[in-house]
């Protein structure tokens, strides 16, 4: 069994000093220092903040990466307690101070581990919108330390301590995102008839862009549209020049995926012609689909259920219309990512809410998956 003190007061450590997306300085620094002081080999500055330690194997076995996300959020920690976060308006309320602190117990009694297998521990920035996973790929990642598979994990509110959940093939959907600008011709209110209303047609727009998924999408298919800013106007009586709409897009299928941009740019263009007014639409495709590599799920299946039980492993959970950058790495190499149990949803186990914080309960249950399997895999 792992010494659960030491990973206990890195995780408070971690979870009080948060650092944001390619502002890892800190925390990367303090992985790479906890990686050496183990014996491992290190290397820092993958993708910006990024570090990988490596455990060589004996020979003969396969090279696998386990990743750990070390990024924190952009929002205000509501806690009191200890190890609350020390950086005003910045906290970990996604559990990457849990998973870091995992991965580096895991790093520490696999060190002293015989196996035949190599054993890349990948610490990423950036987990959180910015997609530091590409960012390290587009890096070099996979040439500089190639591996036969990668493996992800993470925690998952309202599922029981002790407990994992995991899905063969799409598991995650696609994060895309927009920026909906109208252009118009500002007019008095009282007089509508003499410009092109921006708000009318974006009014539309917000109703019309649901038939995409109501109506372009196979009901069997899973997508989502969603507005979820706009912004026009500064006056009573004053009929706005332009007005700006944001929103995500999320699907299952990279088909899905390409019929949403498609549709949307047809529905606002058509809109917004009909109206007078001209769209100008940014989409930008963010992160794929995260599918499962099904062989390695089932390998990563067996390993859970040794050590927890059948009963504590749900197999093929529903898929999420959450979205993992961690996508980028099953695109490059084959793997799996699966879920941890982090306890029951209250108050203060929600993901990115100011009261969040990991359950320390979780840590030796992840500690025993990393080196369960990395003892099933790396030979």
């Amino acid at each position: 069994m792992v010494d659960l003190s030491d990973v206990r007061a890195w995780r408070h450590h971690l979870h009080a000093h948060p650092e944001t997306a390619f502002e890892e300085f800190e925390t990367s620094r303090f992985v790479a220092e906890k990686l050496r002081s183990f014996g491992l080999e290190v290397t820092e500055g993958i993708g910006g903040t990024g570090v990988v330690g490596v455990k060589r194997g004996t020979g003969g076995g396969r090279t696998v990466s386990f990743r750990a996300d070390m990024d924190a959020l952009d929002i205000q920690e509501a806690n009191r307690f200890a190890h609350a976060s020390r950086i005003r308006g910045k906290m970990h309320a996604c559990g990457h101070d849990g998973h870091t602190a995992m991965l580096l117990g895991a790093a520490r009694h696999l060190a002293q581990r015989d196996l035949s297998g190599t054993i890349q521990f990948v610490f990423q920035p950036a987990e959180e919108n910015e997609g530091g996973g590409k960012r390290m790929i587009e890096d070099g990642l996979f040439k500089r330390f190639p591996a036969d598979a990668v493996f992800g994990m993470h925690t998952r509110p309202g599922l029981d301590i002790g407990s994992f959940a995991l899905r063969s093939g799409p598991s995650m959907a696609s994060f895309d995102v927009f920026e909906i600008t109208i252009e118009g011709k500002g007019t008095h209110a009282a007089r509508p008839h003499l410009g092109a209303d921006p708000i009318v047609a974006a009014g539309q727009i917000i109703s019309a862009v649901q038939s995409i998924v109501s109506r372009s999408v196979d009901p069997l298919d899973a997508a989502v549209v969603s507005i979820t800013e706009m912004k026009g106007g500064a006056s009573w009586n004053v009929i706005p020049d332009s007005a700006v709409l944001r929103g995500t897009t999320r699907a299952l299928d990279q088909g899905v995926r390409d019929l949403i941009e498609a549709r949307l740019r047809s529905v606002v263009s058509s809109i917004c012609g009909g109206l007078g007014c001209v769209a100008n639409i940014i989409y930008d495709r963010r992160y794929p689909v995260l599918v499962n590599t099904p062989e390695w799920t089932a390998a990563c299946g067996e390993v859970v259920q040794r050590l927890v039980g059948t009963d504590r492993v749900k197999k093929e959970i529903p898929a999420t219309m959450g979205a993992e950058d961690f996508a980028f790495m099953l695109q490059e190499v084959p793997g799996c990512y699966l879920w941890i149990g982090n306890g029951t949803m209250e108050r203060d186990r929600i993901l990115h809410n100011p009261n969040f914080d990991f359950n320390d309960d979780a840590l030796p249950f992840g500690i025993d998956y990393w080196v369960a399997l990395a003892e099933a895999v790396a030979k």
